[in-house]
């Protein structure tokens, strides 16, 4: 036995059961753990593992959209391939690539859109405008051979670097060509597809395209489809100030007339080399002044607002009120300090207060800190965490 191999089995399990330790799946098979270790660790030093079946859902909020949800074993597989391969991509990923990353995500996304707007306009003293533009139906566009050819041009490079190279690139081919559709499990009803884009849809993809949305080798095949294309509008556009959330980025400089020239350009490389279309809905191209929305926020001289739609989303799942929660506190929980932990980040207290004020009931499931910051509910409640002023106000709020 590869000793190697099935410690780095049993870490990934270990990644893998996080924030799922209670699930269903995962219970069933930590229930028979050495026994189901042993069964991938063959399967992989045999080279006969391939991915199983997923489970197609719709989900509606914050938008309608479509999940495939690979299997509990597959997690575990994706971890391992995630911490063989991560680090050697992060090496050629740019610092303006903010989605699905260490030490990055949305907060750091809007902080770096803030940074670049200061910069190009010498903090609004100076005329610079921005473009934000979008990609219809990313996920479902992606041509599988084309990131193939990627993400292996990148892994060849490091390859005396990386261990078990010969796995990785079985598990490189296995990953990115397994067509989920084929064998797949419906959750729901079929009518619940419906008023669903084509292009937000696996069973409406193109042959040998589109990636299934919740895995977290999609969310890093993702990053890796656009690497090439973040240095294109860096190196060769010339443009500065760039950043990119998945399908979602932003160039500004203090020409708009330049920007304008690099639409079209962007639109041309992305069909050429990647074939991708722009969103032709999705175009913003105003003056910085102006504002502009990114990742549920308002960007203005000075200042950063949660956007109209976050903080109605928000409002919206409060709205389902008491009787909704009642049964599911732990829904509750995630809900709040999702939205709490995005929202804290900007000057809001008064906002934050408001809504607790408004939404009393809350406190007939659990406990907030005084700051508004976090939720938690009685079952999670851990008193050494919470400030002293939490206990008045839960008697203020009965």
């Amino acid at each position: 036995m590869d000793i190697g191999l099935f410690s780095d089995l049993l870490t990934a399990y270990h990644d893998a059961r996080l924030r799922k330790r209670n699930t269903y799946n995962q219970l069933k098979f930590e229930f028979r753990l050495e026994e189901n270790l042993v069964r991938l660790y063959r399967e992989l030093a045999s080279r006969t593992y391939s991915p199983g079946r997923s489970v197609a859902f719709i989900i509606e909020e914050p938008v309608k959209r479509e999940v495939f949800a690979a299997g509990f074993d597959d997690r575990v597989v994706h971890h391992l391939y995630f911490n063989y391969v991560n680090d050697f991509f992060e090496r050629v990923f740019i610092t303006d690539s903010y989605s699905c990353r260490k030490s990055k995500g949305t907060s750091f996304g809007i902080e770096r859109l803030d940074h670049h707007i200061r910069s190009c306009s010498q903090n609004y003293s100076r005329d610079a405008y921005i473009l934000k533009l979008d990609m219809s139906g990313y996920f479902m566009s992606i041509n599988r051979s084309i990131l193939y050819d990627k993400v292996m041009k990148v892994l060849t490079k490091y390859a005396d670097q990386i261990a078990n190279f010969d796995l990785v690139k079985y598990l490189t081919r296995a990953i990115v060509f397994h067509d989920p559709v084929s064998n797949c499990f419906i959750k729901g009803r079929k009518e619940e597809w419906d008023n669903l884009p084509a292009d937000k849809s696996l069973f409406s993809s193109p042959k040998g395209c589109g990636l299934p949305i919740g895995n977290l080798t999609s969310q890093l095949f993702s990053n890796v489809y656009l690497n090439d294309f973040d240095h294109f509008v860096k190196r060769e556009l010339g443009v500065k100030h760039y950043g990119r959330y998945v399908d979602d980025f932003f160039l500004i400089h203090e020409s708009k007339e330049f920007l304008m020239e690099c639409k079209e350009r962007v639109r041309e490389y992305l069909i050429r080399e990647l074939r991708i279309r722009l969103h032709p809905y999705k175009i913003y191209l105003q003056h910085v002044r102006r504002g502009v929305t990114f990742l549920g926020t308002m960007i203005k001289p000075h200042r950063i607002y949660m956007s109209n739609r976050t903080t109605s989303n928000l409002k919206d799942k409060l709205r389902k009120g008491d009787a909704y929660y009642a049964d599911r506190p732990t829904d509750l929980m995630q809900v709040l300090n999702s939205y709490l932990g995005l929202i804290g980040h900007y000057k809001t207290f008064e906002w934050r207060r408001k809504l607790i004020e408004e939404n009393r009931w809350i406190f007939n499931h659990g406990w907030i800190t005084s700051t508004y910051l976090k939720f938690q509910n009685d079952e999670s409640l851990d008193l050494s965490t919470l400030e002293p002023i939490v206990c008045a106000e839960r008697q203020a709020f009965p």
